[in-house]
């Protein structure tokens, strides 16, 4: 017989989160039709919540008989630095998307993610984020012609003088 294996740091609080957004989304889902019919339109989001709560309820039981004991660190082996330097960068990204437009944010991102993850020299990491950003925006943008937030640099005047060029 297998020994029952050890909780690890966080799980708990993550189970609690898990379970407690289940039963927000099953709300919700009620929300949009109640129980009028099988094929009303809230039916299936409240039948799929329904089952997330469910078992989000057996795996948080599941959780508690664990034991707590072990020699894992949640900032080292579940939550390193490298994580949480990387959703908290994704989360800058999605909030200066739209007031900074694509190039500059794309580049501010990814010379900061470049810089903190290859630890090489700043002009490496621009070249890199520069060269990178400015590939994706000319097979995206001039190519396929894709609308991307436009912000602080006027994308508009610099597609237009392009394509006057040809």
């Amino acid at each position: 017989m297998e020994p029952t294996p050890k909780r690890r740091p966080g799980e708990l609080v993550f189970n609690i989160v898990i379970m407690l957004a289940s039963f927000g989304l099953l709300y919700s889902a009620y929300g949009i039709s109640g129980f009028e019919a099988l094929s009303a339109p809230g039916a299936v989001p409240m039948a799929t919540t329904a089952i997330m709560g469910v078992c989000a309820v057996l795996i948080l039981r599941d959780t508690l008989r664990k034991d707590g004991d072990t020699t894992q660190t949640l900032a080292a082996h579940i939550l390193p630095l490298i994580v949480i330097v990387t959703i908290a960068m994704i989360a800058a990204y999605a909030l200066l998307l739209r007031p900074l437009g694509f190039l500059p944010t794309s580049v501010l991102f990814l010379l900061v993610m470049v810089r903190f993850l290859s630890k090489r020299s700043l002009a490496f990491c621009l070249a890199v984020s520069v060269g990178t950003v400015l590939l994706i925006w000319i097979i995206f943008r001039l190519i396929f012609a894709v609308l991307m937030p436009q912000g602080i640099i006027p994308e508009g005047r610099i597609v237009s003088a392009i394509t006057s060029l040809f």
